[in-house]
């Protein structure tokens, strides 16, 4: 069998990479610490546990779903936007049901482009955005994110021929990989920018709950006029725990929110209503499940940074998402440094490069086991003498 051009040109599956090299050194039987991944390591609460329970033995999940989601869980997203940011939806033209937000990530350029037009990345960035562009066969440019400026793009540094050939602009803020925040200025910035240039915003709030454990990340939406631009994405896979679960939903400008219905007639009719009980049943739970899981992430970040900087390993500083963005000693690209932790201390981190060309010099970790364990982990890698 010959597979299509298009499957063929799907970019290399950074993820899928990562995890055969930690499997290969697990199988020599060593205990890896496994920090290369975004993977929520605590169970769902048990409130929505029980809620999908009930509805499972209710009949009416059994059939097909609706087109376009259940009112009811797409009225829970509302007041929960509400609730939360103080932003007002309509949950019938302004909400998109979706099944994990990488869906919508990777179906959107297919909806709003046409062969060839140009959407704009962020570099560093999370690396399933490039599956979208080969599927929608466009033109993908990317913008340097840099530390020195807090990891948001210059929009000043936009080229005129840029910004009159792009159609699309992703954002993800808290940032993966770098864990960096956006300030309600910056998205004030952007959407001015981008009704200037005539430009689609889709933000990317995959760790929108997960700040500082005590102040909630902004949100696009909550900038004025964001609606007339953009859309944001938002998962409840680490809001509250769901990884495995892959329900979402997209919020925001009603002729995207129709591109993405639309799109989603065809390819996936609905999800399953059982799971968008479950939906509903943490949407409409209040802020204890969100600040409890935002503030573990939060103490484990304070964990690990305050032990590298034991050994003269200093942390970027960020308070967002649930890693840390940590630089390589020198002598090392980040892959080198990956492959050093792991094979000599068994120590499993992600190359920065692997997010993108402005990731290389860094490795991401991820908070997403348990202190102990990220203590642990820094004294292996204090015992290779790289930072002194």
């Amino acid at each position: 069998m010959v597979f299509s051009t298009k499957l063929n040109q799907l970019p290399k599956q950074f993820f899928a990479s990562l995890v055969a090299k930690v499997n290969k050194k697990i199988a020599t039987g060593a205990d890896v610490i496994n920090l290369g991944q975004g993977n929520p390591d605590q169970a769902t609460p048990t409130f929505i546990v029980e809620a999908t329970k009930q509805a499972l033995d209710d009949p009416m999940t059994h059939k097909y779903s609706q087109f376009r989601g259940n009112h009811e869980y797409k009225q829970a997203a509302a007041d929960f936007y509400y609730q939360q940011y103080g932003v007002t939806v309509d949950s019938e033209t302004e909400i998109a049901v979706m099944g994990g937000s990488k869906i919508g990530l990777v179906e959107l350029p297919l909806a709003l482009l046409n062969p060839g037009e140009t959407i704009v990345l962020p570099d560093p960035g999370y690396p399933d955005y490039l599956s979208g562009i080969a599927l929608a066969d466009v033109k993908s440019e990317l913008i340097p994110l840099r530390p020195e400026k807090g990891y948001l793009p210059d929009y000043s540094e936009w080229s005129p021929e840029l910004k009159a050939a792009a159609k699309l602009l992703y954002l993800n803020y808290p940032n993966n990989p770098t864990g960096a925040q956006a300030t309600p200025e910056f998205f004030d910035e952007t959407v001015q920018f981008a009704k200037e240039n005539d430009l689609i915003v889709v933000h990317d709030f995959a760790y929108g709950a997960l700040g500082n454990g005590q102040t909630a990340p902004a949100s696009f939406l909550q900038a004025k006029g964001a609606k007339e631009v953009g859309v944001e994405l938002y998962t409840l896979s680490k809001t509250y725990n769901m990884a495995g679960w892959r329900i979402a939903f997209a919020v925001g400008n009603p002729e995207v929110i129709e591109a993405i219905n639309l799109i989603q007639d065809h390819l996936f009719v609905g999800i399953f209503p059982a799971l968008q009980a479950a939906g509903i049943a943490a949407l409409t739970s209040g802020q204890e499940p969100l600040q409890k899981i935002a503030a573990q992430y939060a103490s484990r970040r304070q964990a690990f940074v305050t032990a590298a900087a034991k050994i003269g390993w200093q942390a970027y500083p960020s308070d967002g998402a649930f890693y840390c963005w940590m630089p390589v000693p020198k002598g090392h690209t980040s892959e080198s440094f990956s492959d050093l932790l792991l094979d000599e201390v068994a120590v499993a981190v992600a190359p920065g490069v692997g997010f993108g060309e402005q990731g290389e010099g860094f490795v991401r970790v991820g908070l997403t086991i348990g202190e102990a364990r990220l203590v642990e982990a820094v004294e292996r890698i204090g015992t290779l003498h790289l930072f002194e």
